[in-house]
Protein backbone atom coordinates (compact mmCIF):
# COMPACT_ATOMS: atom_id res chain seq x y z
CA UNK A 1 0.00 0.00 0.00
CA UNK A 2 1.55 3.62 -0.96
CA UNK A 3 0.77 6.37 1.25
CA UNK A 4 1.69 10.23 -0.10
CA UNK A 5 2.46 12.88 2.74
CA UNK A 6 3.44 16.54 2.28
CA UNK A 7 6.31 17.66 3.61
CA UNK A 8 9.06 20.38 3.05
CA UNK A 9 13.02 20.63 2.38
CA UNK A 10 15.46 23.69 3.48
CA UNK A 11 17.40 25.15 0.90
CA UNK A 12 19.43 27.91 2.68
CA UNK A 13 16.73 30.20 3.70
CA UNK A 14 13.83 28.94 1.39
CA UNK A 15 11.90 26.10 2.27
CA UNK A 16 10.89 24.22 -1.22
CA UNK A 17 8.01 21.41 -1.30
CA UNK A 18 8.68 17.69 -0.60
CA UNK A 19 6.97 14.29 -0.90
CA UNK A 20 7.41 12.07 1.15
CA UNK A 21 6.17 8.97 -0.47
CA UNK A 22 5.61 5.74 1.93
CA UNK A 23 5.21 1.64 0.34
CA UNK A 24 4.71 -0.87 2.68
CA UNK A 25 4.23 -4.62 1.72
CA UNK A 26 3.79 -7.00 4.47
CA UNK A 27 4.09 -10.12 2.38
CA UNK A 28 7.74 -9.13 1.01
CA UNK A 29 10.94 -10.04 3.22
CA UNK A 30 11.57 -7.83 6.07
CA UNK A 31 13.47 -4.47 5.27
CA UNK A 32 13.34 -1.26 5.30
CA UNK A 33 15.47 1.73 3.13
CA UNK A 34 14.57 5.45 2.54
CA UNK A 35 15.71 6.65 -1.05
CA UNK A 36 15.88 10.30 -1.76
CA UNK A 37 19.80 11.64 -1.14
CA UNK A 38 18.88 11.69 2.38
CA UNK A 39 21.48 12.13 5.40
CA UNK A 40 22.61 10.56 8.08
CA UNK A 41 19.28 12.21 10.45
CA UNK A 42 17.50 11.45 7.68
CA UNK A 43 18.36 7.98 7.60
CA UNK A 44 18.01 7.31 11.59
CA UNK A 45 14.52 8.72 11.43
CA UNK A 46 13.19 4.90 10.89
CA UNK A 47 14.54 4.16 14.17
CA UNK A 48 13.08 7.25 15.77
CA UNK A 49 9.68 6.72 14.61
CA UNK A 50 9.30 2.86 14.83
CA UNK A 51 10.34 3.55 18.60
CA UNK A 52 8.07 6.46 19.25
CA UNK A 53 4.97 4.60 17.35
CA UNK A 54 5.79 1.57 19.54
CA UNK A 55 5.71 3.24 22.69
CA UNK A 56 2.92 5.00 21.61
CA UNK A 57 0.51 2.06 21.51
CA UNK A 58 1.29 1.15 17.31
CA UNK A 59 3.21 -1.65 16.75
CA UNK A 60 5.37 -2.26 13.45
CA UNK A 61 4.37 -5.32 11.29
CA UNK A 62 6.98 -7.28 9.72
CA UNK A 63 7.69 -6.33 5.76
CA UNK A 64 9.07 -4.38 3.39
CA UNK A 65 9.53 -0.48 3.86
CA UNK A 66 10.51 2.07 0.98
CA UNK A 67 10.06 5.75 1.52
CA UNK A 68 10.79 7.63 -1.19
CA UNK A 69 11.82 11.38 -0.49
CA UNK A 70 10.67 13.39 -3.91
CA UNK A 71 12.12 15.59 -5.71
CA UNK A 72 15.05 12.63 -5.36
CA UNK A 73 17.86 14.70 -6.73
CA UNK A 74 17.97 17.01 -4.00
CA UNK A 75 19.64 16.54 -0.80
CA UNK A 76 17.40 16.24 2.26
CA UNK A 77 18.60 16.84 6.17
CA UNK A 78 17.41 17.03 8.93
CA UNK A 79 14.86 15.23 11.64
CA UNK A 80 11.94 17.68 10.17
CA UNK A 81 10.73 14.27 8.00
CA UNK A 82 9.85 12.19 11.39
CA UNK A 83 6.70 13.27 11.58
CA UNK A 84 5.40 12.81 7.80
CA UNK A 85 6.77 9.51 7.98
CA UNK A 86 4.92 8.14 11.00
CA UNK A 87 1.96 9.80 9.52
CA UNK A 88 2.30 8.05 6.07
CA UNK A 89 3.47 4.24 8.03
CA UNK A 90 0.38 4.61 10.21
CA UNK A 91 -2.06 5.00 6.82
CA UNK A 92 -0.35 2.21 5.08
CA UNK A 93 -0.95 0.15 7.69
CA UNK A 94 -4.57 0.52 8.64
CA UNK A 95 -4.50 2.55 11.40
CA UNK A 96 -5.50 5.93 10.05
CA UNK A 97 -8.53 4.67 8.11
CA UNK A 98 -9.26 5.83 4.37
CA UNK A 99 -12.06 7.54 6.16
CA UNK A 100 -10.42 9.18 8.11
CA UNK A 101 -8.46 11.57 5.09
CA UNK A 102 -11.55 13.77 4.40
CA UNK A 103 -10.70 14.92 7.85
CA UNK A 104 -7.17 15.34 8.04
CA UNK A 105 -6.78 15.94 4.53
CA UNK A 106 -3.50 14.38 3.70
CA UNK A 107 -3.36 16.18 -0.04
CA UNK A 108 -3.97 19.54 1.73
CA UNK A 109 -1.40 19.58 4.91
CA UNK A 110 2.14 20.18 5.14
CA UNK A 111 3.93 18.09 7.62
CA UNK A 112 7.01 18.69 9.33
CA UNK A 113 8.44 17.66 12.66
CA UNK A 114 10.88 15.64 14.80
CA UNK A 115 9.78 12.78 17.03
CA UNK A 116 11.15 12.22 20.43
CA UNK A 117 11.11 8.18 21.64
CA UNK A 118 8.18 8.69 23.51
CA UNK A 119 6.01 9.90 20.89
CA UNK A 120 6.12 13.33 21.57
CA UNK A 121 6.42 16.01 18.56
CA UNK A 122 9.51 18.25 19.17
CA UNK A 123 10.74 21.64 16.99
CA UNK A 124 12.24 21.59 13.53
CA UNK A 125 14.48 24.24 11.77
CA UNK A 126 12.86 26.33 9.30
CA UNK A 127 9.48 26.33 11.15
CA UNK A 128 9.03 30.01 9.29
CA UNK A 129 10.05 29.19 5.69
CA UNK A 130 7.88 25.75 6.16
CA UNK A 131 4.65 28.21 7.00
CA UNK A 132 5.80 30.31 4.27
CA UNK A 133 5.57 27.70 1.80
CA UNK A 134 2.82 26.07 3.08
CA UNK A 135 0.65 28.81 2.57
CA UNK A 136 2.47 30.18 -0.78
CA UNK A 137 0.93 26.18 -1.73
CA UNK A 138 -2.32 26.97 -0.75
CA UNK A 139 -2.22 24.31 1.81
CA UNK A 140 -2.17 24.01 5.88
CA UNK A 141 1.03 22.99 8.02
CA UNK A 142 1.00 20.55 10.93
CA UNK A 143 4.20 21.33 13.29
CA UNK A 144 4.95 21.53 16.62
CA UNK A 145 2.64 23.48 19.12
CA UNK A 146 5.56 25.74 19.91
CA UNK A 147 6.39 26.88 16.52
CA UNK A 148 2.63 27.09 15.62
CA UNK A 149 2.46 30.44 17.38
CA UNK A 150 5.60 31.71 15.27
CA UNK A 151 4.32 30.79 11.92
CA UNK A 152 1.11 32.23 12.25
CA UNK A 153 3.04 35.54 13.10
CA UNK A 154 4.82 35.39 10.57
CA UNK A 155 1.74 34.45 7.69
CA UNK A 156 -0.25 37.67 9.12
CA UNK A 157 2.67 40.05 8.79
CA UNK A 158 3.08 40.73 12.55
CA UNK A 159 6.19 40.65 15.07
CA UNK A 160 7.68 37.62 16.55
CA UNK A 161 7.10 39.36 19.86
CA UNK A 162 3.68 38.70 21.32
CA UNK A 163 1.46 41.58 22.17
CA UNK A 164 0.64 42.27 25.77
CA UNK A 165 -2.42 41.26 27.40
CA UNK A 166 -5.18 43.32 28.71
CA UNK A 167 -4.84 42.85 31.92
CA UNK A 168 -0.55 43.48 32.15
CA UNK A 169 -1.41 46.44 30.22
CA UNK A 170 -3.53 47.46 33.13
CA UNK A 171 -0.80 46.83 36.05
CA UNK A 172 2.02 48.97 34.08
CA UNK A 173 2.03 52.13 34.18
CA UNK A 174 4.37 52.70 31.32
CA UNK A 175 2.39 51.09 28.84
CA UNK A 176 -1.00 53.32 29.66
CA UNK A 177 1.44 56.44 29.42
CA UNK A 178 3.92 56.30 26.69
CA UNK A 179 2.48 55.37 23.29
CA UNK A 180 4.29 52.64 21.54
CA UNK A 181 7.48 53.30 19.08
CA UNK A 182 6.07 53.12 15.39
CA UNK A 183 8.11 50.54 13.88
CA UNK A 184 11.06 51.77 11.73
CA UNK A 185 10.82 52.54 7.81
CA UNK A 186 13.81 49.78 6.76
CA UNK A 187 13.04 50.40 3.08
CA UNK A 188 13.21 54.09 3.27
CA UNK A 189 16.59 53.90 4.95
CA UNK A 190 17.93 51.30 2.73
CA UNK A 191 16.56 54.01 -0.14
CA UNK A 192 18.06 57.19 1.94
CA UNK A 193 21.27 55.54 2.82
CA UNK A 194 24.90 56.13 0.56
CA UNK A 195 27.13 53.55 1.59
CA UNK A 196 30.59 54.00 0.07
CA UNK A 197 30.90 50.99 -1.27
CA UNK A 198 27.87 48.67 -2.60
CA UNK A 199 27.27 45.41 -4.50
CA UNK A 200 25.61 47.20 -7.49
CA UNK A 201 29.45 47.89 -8.70
CA UNK A 202 30.16 44.50 -8.93
CA UNK A 203 28.69 42.99 -12.43
CA UNK A 204 27.38 39.19 -12.16
CA UNK A 205 28.88 36.90 -9.64
CA UNK A 206 25.37 36.23 -7.96
CA UNK A 207 25.98 33.14 -6.32
CA UNK A 208 28.95 34.85 -4.81
CA UNK A 209 26.51 37.85 -4.07
CA UNK A 210 24.04 35.82 -2.25
CA UNK A 211 26.37 33.67 -0.78
CA UNK A 212 28.02 36.30 1.54
CA UNK A 213 24.57 38.12 1.72
CA UNK A 214 23.30 35.07 4.01
CA UNK A 215 26.78 34.87 5.82
CA UNK A 216 26.13 38.71 7.08
CA UNK A 217 22.79 38.29 7.83
CA UNK A 218 22.85 35.48 9.71
CA UNK A 219 26.83 36.01 11.54
CA UNK A 220 27.85 33.09 9.83
CA UNK A 221 31.89 31.92 9.07
CA UNK A 222 32.90 31.92 5.57
CA UNK A 223 36.21 30.93 3.51
CA UNK A 224 37.38 32.65 0.61
CA UNK A 225 39.80 31.06 -1.25
CA UNK A 226 42.00 33.30 -3.47
CA UNK A 227 43.58 31.32 -6.42
CA UNK A 228 45.57 34.18 -7.80
CA UNK A 229 45.49 38.46 -7.31
CA UNK A 230 43.35 40.35 -9.16
CA UNK A 231 40.78 37.87 -9.76
CA UNK A 232 37.74 40.14 -7.82
CA UNK A 233 37.46 38.23 -4.67
CA UNK A 234 38.62 40.94 -2.58
CA UNK A 235 36.55 43.15 -3.79
CA UNK A 236 33.61 41.18 -3.10
CA UNK A 237 34.43 40.49 0.20
CA UNK A 238 35.24 44.12 1.10
CA UNK A 239 31.66 44.62 0.02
Amino acid sequence: MLARIRSGLLQGIDALPCEVEVDFDPTAIERALIVGLPDAAVKEALERVRTALTNSGYMTPPGRLLINLAPADLKKEGPVYDLPIAVGLLFVQGVIQSRDEASLDFRATVFAGELALDGRVRPVTGALALASMAKASGARSRRPRRQRRRSRDRRGHRGLRRAPSPRSSASSPASSTSPPLPPPDITGLLQTAKPPIDFADVRGQESVKRALTIAAAGSHNIVQLCPSVGHGGGGVATR
